[in-house]
């Protein structure tokens, strides 16, 4: 053993004189050459070809690397004991990734990767203007060289989409609104946001099932559209309006929209927009897969019933006539041609163009999203399709969506409620038209006592049902037709209705014209 020992030690000695010899004959510079042409050489004869993927390139972030480090976050099939978590700001999980120097082995189309999380001190720097880490970080990619073409032209823009994908789950939403008097925040941005917690859901939202789910369906063909809308040469885009009473649950509708598609709001306030140019620099700096809203829009500004304003301008004398015809706000679609109050100006073809002209086009897949209450009070020129595609009536209460409300407040499903109670429910709720919201109400006041709170619900019900039926202000007694035919057909007399005030004013213009000519 002894003996062993002794040899070990001399070898040991040996290398050591070899080693130091080698560095007395042989220069750095002569043996990193040396180095230098064995890796070439190496990696001529290697099946394998390697990628850096720094975390900072030059002195900017490098976006590859964080997508690299989201999407192998999301793997399961990580090699080693030791995992870093991480939450991000506005982050609503947790996540894990690769430690220092730990490898994950991926596969993409049947095509074997090894991934490996490099981490190395930083040299002492020289004075910069931004500061670096003092760890240097990147991944490493080792590939096969037979494929090269396939992980270069797609692997990694596989990585940027689940990366994206990724960052849009864990992220939460946010609610952003326009800053008061166009000004600018400490980041230049016109827009102030807060995080968006609104719980509404396409499963609590109290609306016939079978609507909700032609909506859904609508929603998600249009976020999976992008090849279909490149097809066909549309603007990435799609509008909504929502129209109907106070408290049928318009807001909570669109709150469901963005819960159901992961998207950000933009609360658009006209009434804190000074202009048309304004209204353009707001759209262009809003996000991709976002929800623009913009709530109440026949209360906002002077943008409605532009034909009658028209029409009582010209009635009152001909000067006034003749120079609001030739009025370029007139004739571009003010409400007015004036100013309101406030020093607005935007006009009626500024929102146009804002929803479907040119400048709507700065960004892909957005959802522009009216309100109002009164539908026949809009403009036809804002109804039409490619503006608003799909126009959504939010109804009264009726029977499927009622059994949601109390789903959602009692935790009652059908068959815990007596039989006899449901059916006179299903008799009176349609005449009682009550609004998902006073029903709510009704339900949160007696939460306590369930049974109570479905008794005077029902009493609520059939009283405001006898009142309204006494009063002839059922929509029910309209003959026999149903809530959709009703529907439409009001939204056909509102238009009808703007369309005969467009050709009076038509007319009117017609004549206003001769007369000009003829003097």
């Amino acid at each position: 053993m002894k003996e062993y020992w002794t040899s070990l030690a001399s070898l040991l000695g040996v290398l050591a004189f070899c080693q130091s010899l080698m560095q007395s004959i042989f220069p750095p510079e002569l043996r990193f050459a040396f180095l230098k042409f064995f890796n070439r050489v190496f990696h001529l004869f290697s099946s394998y070809c390697y990628f850096d993927i720094t975390e900072i390139d030059g002195v900017n972030t490098n976006e590859l690397y964080n997508a690299v480090q989201l999407y192998l976050s999301s793997s399961v099939s990580i090699a080693g004991n030791r995992l870093s978590l991480t939450r991000a700001v506005n982050s609503s999980s947790i996540t894990f990734g690769l430690s220092n120097n730990d490898s994950i082995v991926d596969t993409f189309n049947g095509v074997t990767v090894l991934w490996e999380h490099v981490v190395t001190q930083r040299q002492t720097q020289t004075f910069a203007w931004r500061p670096l880490p003092e760890e240097k970080r990147g991944f490493t990619l080792r590939i096969k060289k037979k494929d090269k073409t396939l992980i270069l032209n797609s692997y990694l823009d596989y990585i940027m989409e689940r990366a994206n994908e990724i960052r849009r789950k864990n992220q939460d939403r946010l609610l952003y609104t326009n800053s008061r008097g166009g000004s600018l925040d400490s980041r230049g941005h016109p827009w102030e946001s807060v995080p968006f917690k609104h719980p509404s859901t396409f499963e609590t939202l109290a609306m016939d099932p079978i609507k909700k789910q032609q909506i859904m369906d609508d929603l998600k063909d249009f976020a999976e559209g992008q090849v279909f809308y490149q097809k066909t040469g549309r603007a990435w885009k799609r509008g909504y309006l929502l129209y109907g009473p106070p408290g049928t649950g318009k807001s909570s509708m669109i709150a469901a929209m963005a819960n159901y598609l992961g998207y950000d709001i933009y609360d658009l306030e006209l009434t804190e927009v000074h202009s048309n140019s304004e209204l353009r620099k707001l759209l262009m700096k809003t996000s991709s897969k976002s929800i623009i809203v913009i709530e109440d829009i026949d209360c906002s500004i002077n943008l409605t019933n532009r034909k009658k304003n028209s029409s009582s301008s010209s009635s009152s004398n001909n000067a006034v006539s003749q120079r609001s015809y030739y009025d370029p706000e007139t004739r571009s679609g003010s409400g007015s041609g004036e100013e309101s109050g406030n020093g607005n100006t935007i006009t009626l073809s500024g929102l146009l163009n804002f929803t479907d002209g040119l400048w709507s086009c700065c960004g892909s897949e957005r959802i522009f999203v009216f309100t109002t209450n009164h539908i026949e009070k809009l403009d036809p020129a804002l109804l039409r399709s490619g503006r608003m595609d799909m126009h959504i009536y939010m109804s009264y209460c009726n029977f499927p969506s009622l059994k949601i409300l109390l789903k959602n407040y009692l935790g009652f499903q059908e068959e815990d409620i007596d039989g006899d109670v449901l059916k006179e429910m299903e008799t009176v709720v349609e005449k009682a038209e009550m609004t998902p919201a006073d029903v709510s109400e009704a339900l949160i006041k007696n939460r306590r006592d369930k049974e109570k709170a479905v008794r005077e619900l029902l009493e609520d019900l059939k009283s405001r049902g006898e009142r309204n039926v006494k009063d002839g202000k059922f929509r029910g007694q309209c003959g026999n037709l149903t809530e959709l035919e009703i529907v439409e057909e009001e939204e056909k007399r509102a238009i009808d209705s703007q369309n005969e005030d467009e050709d009076n004013v038509d007319e009117e213009e017609i004549e206003l014209e001769d007369n000009i000519c003829k003097d």
